[in-house]
């Protein structure tokens, strides 16, 4: 073509593909590789203008919840209507009971009357419930559009927003209904922790743990060293939590972004904890706190098969204990029926195809995945933790 007759708005392509023997079978093949920031803020005017320089000029659907929305919805919303971005803004019940597909379906819905095109933006403001239901509608409408992660919680911030696992949640199973998109962008502005209460801060911290035994001494210690800290909301000590916890996990989902490998450290707490939540109707726990008891039951687990020693299971429970995280039964907000919860792990175990897979701590950074834990062996731990089974 000549070029007098190229415009610059025309996308010019030349292929001359060869067509082999027809007896040759055909491999496609398809790699993607996402990269985003994980940006640490302190006060909201950082984050919002974070915020802008992400979303630029394009049209902007914010997702959240009653409970945030009454105290940061005006702030974010305002912000972008003064910076001449007009958003869309969808409100859904507060609470891991309301992470359901008719809830989702709802959001779905919701999109499909606004004027959100594919490259547009989905903001997600909210904790881990906000932050997995809206990243799954956002990766699910259009089929796919970008979503930005602006997590108000400090599990949503050490964790749930980092990563790309989006999922709702159904009866028989926690997260069974999902898939895995990358955020745009994911801004966690440290700020918004001192509207969420000691509880939640505990919360969070158990996934920080839980990071800090399979992944990283040095973490363990800030951890130790900031504890006290943390639970006071200081924003220094938040923000070297919340940054830490985005260092590890970023460099453990960058081996295995989409799970291929079920051989996941980061499951660590996690084999109990799901099971545990959807047996209590994923209403009087927290996350965090279910977490916490399932790290209990494998640290146990891990003790009586030799793994971990005596000291060392100490050294773990204690710093649970110390920040007021659950490892026993009867420090769980909830009652623990322990033959539902076998029943209700070995109906996890049987949707993975039998591959349902402890993670056993031998020391901080040192773990064993094991595949051949039996109910014995659990029962016997969940004793240790105080629920007959």
């Amino acid at each position: 073509m000549p070029a007098e007759l190229l415009s610059r708005d025309l996308v010019h392509t030349t292929d001359a593909i060869e067509l082999p023997a027809t007896d040759l079978e055909v491999l496609a093949r398809a790699e993607r590789r996402d990269s985003y920031p994980i940006a640490v803020t302190r006060s909201p005017e950082e984050t919002i203008e974070r915020l802008l320089q992400v979303v630029g000029e394009r049209r902007v659907a914010v997702i959240t919840d009653e409970t945030v929305a009454g105290l940061y919805g005006p702030l974010v919303v305002g912000a972008l209507a003064k910076a001449g971005v007009e958003p869309e803004l969808a409100t859904v019940p507060a609470g891991e009971r309301h992470k359901t597909l008719r809830q989702a379906f709802e959001l779905v819905d919701w999109l499909t009357g606004t004027q959100l095109g594919r490259r547009d933006v989905v903001v997600n403001l909210g904790g881990g419930v906000v932050i997995d239901m809206g990243g799954w509608v956002a990766s699910a409408y259009m089929r796919g559009v970008p979503y930005v992660n602006l997590p108000t919680t400090l599990i949503g911030q050490v964790d749930a927003g980092i990563g790309g696992k989006l999922a709702v949640n159904h009866a028989v199973a926690k997260n069974l209904i999902g898939g895995f998109s990358q955020p745009r962008a994911v801004i966690s502005d440290v700020s918004f922790l001192k509207t969420i209460g000691v509880r939640q801060l505990r919360a969070g911290l158990a996934e920080s743990i839980k990071k800090a035994i399979v992944a990283s001494p040095a973490y363990w210690h800030l951890i130790e060293d900031n504890a006290e800290a943390i639970l006071a909301s200081d924003v220094r000590a938040l923000e070297a939590l919340v940054h830490g916890a985005g260092v590890i996990k970023a460099e453990l989902i960058e081996r295995d972004p989409y799970e291929q490998d079920s051989r996941r450290t980061l499951g660590f707490g996690h084999a109990i904890a799901h099971p545990l939540e959807t047996v209590t109707a994923y209403r009087e726990l927290l996350h965090g706190e279910a977490v916490a008891f399932g790290m209990a039951v494998e640290l146990h687990l891990a003790a009586a098969r030799g793994l971990l020693s005596a000291d060392r299971l100490d050294q773990m429970l204690g710093l649970l204990r110390r920040v007021g995280l659950p490892t026993t039964a009867l420090e769980l907000p909830a009652e623990v029926d322990g033959t539902r919860l076998l029943k209700a792990t070995e109906r996890i175990r049987l949707i993975r195809g039998g591959g349902y897979r402890f993670v056993l701590p031998m020391k901080l950074g040192e773990t064993v995945i094991a595949d051949d834990v039996t109910p014995d062996e659990l029962r016997a731990a969940l004793r240790c933790c105080g629920v007959d089974a």
